[in-house]
């Protein structure tokens, strides 16, 4: 059943916003009296459509026991990177229930993000963790914030892991038993030339834990999702 986020309600109704209305009636092509479930406040209720002239009538019918999002909070690091690895990066974390992703500016992004586009862009990629987060069938959608930079991520609480192509030890099977009484965990994953030998050697003073993906060198694009992969198998519920 197709799912729908809002954080309108009147009345017995909620309301959605135009894209979602479009899609409604010209992508999924649905009618009079059609079901769907809406998200309003990390609750999923069944809804039945009534069309109205050229209006959608949202109508809550009951609430439904839904699955949860993972126990622990993750919050996915990564750089800026060109728009088609971006996109696929913000629906696959989503898909594998990222909470937070704090994009920052690193030494060798290759992409530099303009402050007068910033806010167009963060809405851009919001709405792709929204169709994203309604595709998978959460309950929440992941923040992302605005650029940061390194210092202001120091005070963030939690375990944090550095996806490093330098350390040779310490496993991602390794540091994960390690933190089973955190419930936040912060991952760090650096652009398509690394994170640099000075950005590395900052994170670790301030307490993340470079971990190896063993003699696999993966693309950027490719990282996130393996270790969201292995934190779902390790933590899932």
């Amino acid at each position: 059943m197709q799912r729908y986020f809002t954080n309108k309600q009147n009345g017995n109704t909620f309301l959605l916003n135009d894209a979602d209305y479009y899609h409604i009636k010209t992508v999924m092509r649905m009618t009079d009296n059609d079901n769907i479930e809406v998200v309003f406040k990390n609750e999923v209720y069944l809804c039945s459509l009534a069309f109205v002239g050229n209006n959608i009538i949202v109508n809550k019918m009951t609430k439904l026991d839904s699955q949860k999002d993972l126990s622990k909070e993750i919050i996915l690091i990564i750089p800026l990177l060109k728009e088609s690895k971006m996109d696929y990066i913000l629906q696959k974390a989503t898909e594998l229930g990222v909470s937070k992703i704090i994009p920052i500016d690193m030494e060798r992004s290759i992409i530099k993000l303009d402050k007068s586009k910033e806010t167009k862009r963060i809405d851009r990629w919001t709405r792709i963790c929204k169709e994203a987060s309604e595709q998978s069938m959460r309950v929440t959608i992941p923040i992302i914030t605005e650029l940061k930079s390194w210092h202001d991520i120091f005070d963030i609480d939690g375990a944090k892991m550095l996806c490093s192509t330098v350390e040779k030890d310490n496993t991602i099977k390794m540091f994960l038993q390690s933190i089973k009484n955190y419930d936040r965990i912060i991952i760090v994953v650096g652009p398509e030339g690394g994170i640099s030998p000075s950005e590395e050697k900052l994170l670790i003073s301030h307490d993340f834990k470079p971990v190896t993906f063993g003699n696999r060198i993966m693309r950027v694009e490719t990282a996130p999702l393996f270790v969201l992969s292995s934190i779902n198998y390790e933590f899932m519920e």
